[in-house]
C-alpha cells in the first residue's frame, strides 16, 4: 500500500466542525457534503486538492465531536492519506473504520510544510517528503487495519472474512 500526493498543511485543535462545517449535515448526498469540506479554514480546499493529495497537521487533528463526516468528506474528496502529531481517538476510530489511512508522526508535521511532494509507503512505515528529501519513520499498520484500508471499509471487511 502507498500513497503519493501534495501535502496540504493545517495547524493544532482542527475540529470536525472545521472538517466539516455542522450547517451542511442535513445534506445526504455524499459527493456534494465533500464539496464543503475545510471551507471554513480554506474556502478554495477542494478546488485545489487532487485525488491521492494528503492532509498533514499538528496535535488533536479531528477533535470535537464524534460525527463519522468529518473523515468520511475528507475520504470522499480523494485524500489519500492523513499525517498528523496526533488525532482525537474519536475521529482516528472513525478514520480507520471507513478505511482512510491517518499516520501519527510528529516529526513529520512538524518538517512537512505546505505544498511539499510526499509518498507513504504503509507496509514498511516510511514518510517521504520528496521536496525536501527526507523520511520519516512510523509504525507500518497491522494487518487487520491493512485488511479494513484493501477493502474500502471495516464492514467490507468483515465480510470478506472467512470464519
Amino acid at each position: 500500500m502507498n500513497a503519493h500526493g501534495i501535502a496540504h498543511k493545517f495547524g493544532d485543535n482542527i475540529d470536525t466542525d472545521v472538517i466539516i462545517p455542522a450547517r451542511y449535515l442535513n445534506i445526504m448526498d455524499k459527493k456534494e457534503l465533500a464539496t464543503h469540506a475545510m471551507e471554513d479554514i480554506d474556502p478554495e480546499f477542494v478546488k485545489k486538492i487532487k485525488p491521492g493529495d494528503i492532509i498533514v497537521a499538528r496535535q488533536n487533528f479531528g477533535c470535537g465531536s464524534s460525527r463519522e463526516h468529518a473523515p468520511d468528506v475528507l475520504k470522499n474528496n480523494a485524500i489519500s492519506v492523513i499525517i498528523a502529531s496526533s488525532f482525537a481517538r474519536i475521529f482516528y476510530r472513525n478514520a480507520i473504520n471507513i478505511g482512510l489511512p491517518i499516520l501519527e508522526c510528529e516529526k513529520a508535521a512538524n518538517n512537512i510544510d505546505d505544498g511539499d511532494e510526499i509518498k507513504v509507503n504503509f507496509d514498511i512505515g516510511i514518510i517521504k517528503n520528496i521536496t525536501k528529501n527526507e523520511e520519516y519513520k512510523v509504525e507500518p499498520f497491522p494487518n487487520f487495519i491493512k485488511k479494513i484500508i484493501v477493502e474500502g471499509d471495516l464492514l467490507n471487511a468483515i465480510k470478506t472474512e472467512k470464519f
